[in-house]
């Protein structure tokens, strides 16, 4: 099922790049692409790999080059983007000159409504743990306003809401507040372990679970979720992938209901929330995404057990040093063999299989909310890896240098 068919799309899209494998620009673009979008990069960062490899060469892009890049093709007459996808940013500067950019891009589109949108993913930690400096908060929280669309994981959401998420209540809550707080019409807190039963979210749980909401006209929530089940591999760039996925399949959605020309493109509020083109949306990305990712899984095994045969036939190491050398050679191995391979699967971007699997349900909100108070963090490991950025467990979103 390839669903409704993809209008032109010109995208912006800054965020990392990596020269090996497939994560921020390097999966966002290719995957935009390979759905029929034009895409232009700007690259926040330009690292050799992502730092799931423990070792890594290049460097961040400053925020007076990011911002000199975008008045290159404005000077040019060619930043007349339909939409602007904004990822990892290193720094608070970089993120106010990507605000900028997005301010810019809304005010030459001011006069025709629906014909520039911005989606951003908020890029700050996972876990209770930040990896970019605390500047970058404030930072991303004066900026959101402008954003038609985020894309935050629990950690990111309870950072911009104040609400520490514990269970369905929370969720409603912290989803309200981003809603009414930076009248943001369009939210989706991605990977969330959600006890279906309980409707606690503990680590315990075997699924993971994207809640969604779009905004009626009074910032009040319509809320879907979408359950997929949790795969045992460290991936990387998969946020990215849902990043990149979702905007085609957006902006498809949002033609097929005639909301193009709709400012910030929100239906009306007698759409209930399953049949919000969001909610059509990320069925056919998850679709996509679990098929492509289940396809790497069976890959990286059979990779890693020629690897694992070789190491068998291979002489003991002679000292420590080598035997120190011949650990580190394993584990680069191991995790070059967990690359997504987005390329070799581009068929079920285009096309997911299993749709029906993944179609999305109304949230029920019902219950007390028993948090109060000020977010409280959990500790958590913290995961200081400069180009990893973890969306879910066992899966890497972009890169992240500190």
């Amino acid at each position: 099922m390839a669903g409704p068919a993809i209008p032109e799309t010109r995208v912006l899209a800054i965020a990392s790049h990596v020269v090996h494998g497939y994560v921020g620009n390097t999966m966002a673009t290719f995957v935009m692409q390979s759905l029929g979008c034009e895409v232009s990069a700007i690259n926040t960062v330009n690292f050799s790999n992502h730092t799931a490899y423990k070792q890594f060469k290049g460097r961040k892009t400053p925020a007076e080059e990011i911002t000199e890049l975008y008045q290159g093709l404005k000077q040019s007459r060619l930043n007349d983007f339909d939409v602007m996808l904004s990822g990892y940013i290193s720094t608070a500067e970089a993120v106010e000159a990507v605000g900028k950019i997005g301010r810019d891009l809304k005010f030459e589109a001011g006069t025709k409504p629906g014909s520039f949108f911005w989606v951003l993913d908020p890029v700050m930690g996972d876990n209770g743990s930040l990896y970019v400096g605390e500047d970058v908060v404030p930072a991303y929280k004066n900026v959101i306003i402008q954003a038609d669309m985020i894309l935050p994981n629990q950690y990111e959401a309870e950072l911009l809401s104040g609400v520490k998420i514990t269970d369905v209540p929370s969720i409603v809550e912290a989803i309200t507040v981003l809603h009414k707080t930076y009248f943001i019409p369009h939210v989706m807190i991605t990977s969330l372990r959600l006890d279906s039963e309980t409707g606690k979210v503990t680590s315990e749980s075997q699924t993971l679970t994207v809640v969604g909401s779009t905004a009626r006209k009074d910032q009040t929530p319509r809320l879907f979720k979408i359950t997929i089940p949790a795969l045992p591999l460290f991936f990387s760039g998969t946020g990215d992938m849902f990043a990149a996925l979702l905007i085609p399949r957006f902006r498809a959605a949002i033609t097929s209901a005639s909301l193009t020309q709709t400012q910030r493109w929100q239906s009306p509020d007698s759409v209930p929330p399953t049949s919000l083109p969001l909610a059509h949306a990320a069925t056919l990305v998850l679709a996509s995404m679990q098929v492509v990712l289940r396809k790497t899984l069976d890959a990286r095994d059979v990779e890693v057990a020629e690897l694992e045969k070789r190491e068998a036939q291979r002489k003991e190491p002679g000292d420590e040093e080598e035997a120190a050398r011949m650990a580190k050679d394993r584990e680069l191995a191991r995790t070059k063999a967990a690359e997504v391979r987005v390329v070799r699967n581009v068929g079920d971007l285009r096309e997911p299989g299993e749709v029906e699997r993944f179609r999305a349900e109304e949230l029920d909100a019902t219950g007390e909310n028993q948090v109060e108070g000020e977010l409280q963090s959990e500790a958590g490991e913290a995961k200081p890896d400069e180009l990893v950025v973890l969306k879910s467990e066992g899966a890497v979103h972009a890169t992240s240098p500190e």
